[in-house]
């Protein structure tokens, strides 16, 4: 009988038996033919959790037959690392894997410096958040590949099923087991491409089997009351609570509404539904903007009612207001207009407000020559309202057009307006 979990004692044992990721560690690639020919490089490896990061490190570990020590940044402190550097003095290089890297403070990831820069440490870490964030600058000099691994595709998982259900010597090979590759694909496709997650379905759906004349029967219903179990991936404090919300605001500024509602829905489950609902509400005055006004109003009534009502009643009002955005006329005119304007102060395109602009009201403002403002109201122009032809921006930067309208629903209108007070100025 083992006692390590199925998931623990399936790890491949060298670069050959990696599931997926050839584009990272396939045959035909740079790092493959590195580590078989005896060098392995210092690396980071990147991604969600059961996606591979530690298995990669252990197959590596395996193929280049060096020192391994493996270490958790949650646990392991500045004295774990003396430890390793007082090793690699004995046996020579030694390869540290560094799980959850992100989790060393700068003095911690700086004790590793001098030694992964010299050689005696040949350093891979693993970290769920982005490396470019949460890894010092000096750690990631010194690393020379930085890979993010993707979520294994259902086939991949599937022939990782397929091997633990016959290996006799690490899997479940000594057991009779009745299960068709059918329900091993089920599993596969339910674990949404984790593969520790898969193989612990699959050793709970064998623990949970009934045995027959020495058979252990699977059924299709306790694979799915299992798979029903698994919990989504996510952290609202972490790199893919982050990217979920850049693919929804993506999503809806392309116009997808089947993306947009599987963002919302995926975000809704594992997330903070205020920072979704701020997320909304942003989106609606940066990407719908003019061309569609009503919209922000909207959203806003949406977002308050939905953080008023919590889950699981919040998501119908946020449905309701993806969906408006996705199918809403789009531009992003008044933000831009705005960051131009911003970029013109910042490079000191700026000049004195004109005189006729600045405050009057009080004694001496004459004495100042605080005077000649026109007052707008005054002078009505057809069914507009009160316009007047004088000058707004300072006399240095008169005429600079920081609005560039987007012909797009009501936008259209508005846009017409603009240009045809253009044409009063010019005459």
């Amino acid at each position: 009988m083992h006692n390590e979990p199925l998931a623990y004692r399936m790890r491949p044992r060298n670069i050959d038996e990696v599931a997926g990721q050839q584009e990272i560690i396939g045959e035909k690639t740079a790092l493959y033919r590195m580590i078989k020919n005896g060098h392995v490089p210092s690396m980071l490896l990147y991604g969600e959790p059961g996606i591979g990061k530690t298995s990669l490190a252990y197959a590596i570990a395996g193929t280049s037959n060096l020192p391994f020590i493996a270490l958790n940044a949650t646990v392991s402190g500045k004295k774990d690392v003396e430890q390793v550097v007082a090793e690699s003095r004995i046996t020579g290089k030694v390869l540290l894997f560094l799980d959850e890297i992100h989790r060393f403070n700068k003095l911690q990831q700086d004790t590793l410096l001098p030694h992964v820069e010299s050689g005696a440490i040949v350093l891979i870490g693993a970290t769920t958040e982005n490396p470019y964030h949460d890894v010092n600058p000096a750690i990631r000099s010194r690393c020379g590949e930085i890979r993010q691994l993707t979520r294994l595709e259902p086939e991949d998982l599937l022939g990782v099923l397929q091997r633990a259900v016959k290996d006799e010597e690490r899997g479940l090979g000594k057991m009779t087991i009745a299960i068709t590759d059918e329900q091993l694909m089920r599993i596969a496709e339910g674990v949404n491409g984790d593969a520790r997650k898969a193989l612990t379905v699959l050793e709970s759906v064998i623990s949970a089997s009934d045995e027959t004349d020495g058979t252990t029967i699977v059924e299709d219903w306790l694979i799915d009351n299992l798979l029903g179990r698994i919990g989504l991936f996510g952290d609202k404090k972490g790199s893919h609570f982050y990217n979920l919300l850049s693919a929804l605001q993506k999503s809806v500024r392309g116009s997808d509404v089947n993306a947009g509602i599987y963002y919302l829905a995926h975000l809704l489950e594992i997330g903070d539904l205020v920072a979704v609902s701020r997320r909304l509400l942003v989106m609606a005055y940066e990407d719908i903007g003019l061309a569609s006004p009503e919209v922000g109003p909207h959203v806003l009534a949406a977002t308050e009612a939905a953080v008023r009502l919590g889950m699981p009643e919040a998501r119908i009002p946020l449905a309701n207001a993806v969906i408006e955005m996705c199918l809403a006329s789009k531009s992003n005119s008044a933000y831009q207009a705005f960051d131009a304007a911003a970029k013109a102060i910042h490079e000191g395109k700026t000049g004195d407000i004109p005189l006729h602009l600045r405050d009057a009201h009080y004694a001496g403002a004459v004495d100042l020559g605080h005077v000649g403002y026109q007052y707008p109201h005054d002078t009505p122009i057809g069914s507009f309202g009160g316009w007047v032809d004088q000058q707004y921006l300072p006399d240095k930067i008169s005429g600079t057009e920081f609005y560039k309208p987007v012909i797009a629903g009501e936008e259209k209108k508005l846009a017409a307006i603009y240009e045809r007070l253009k044409e009063f100025r010019k005459k």
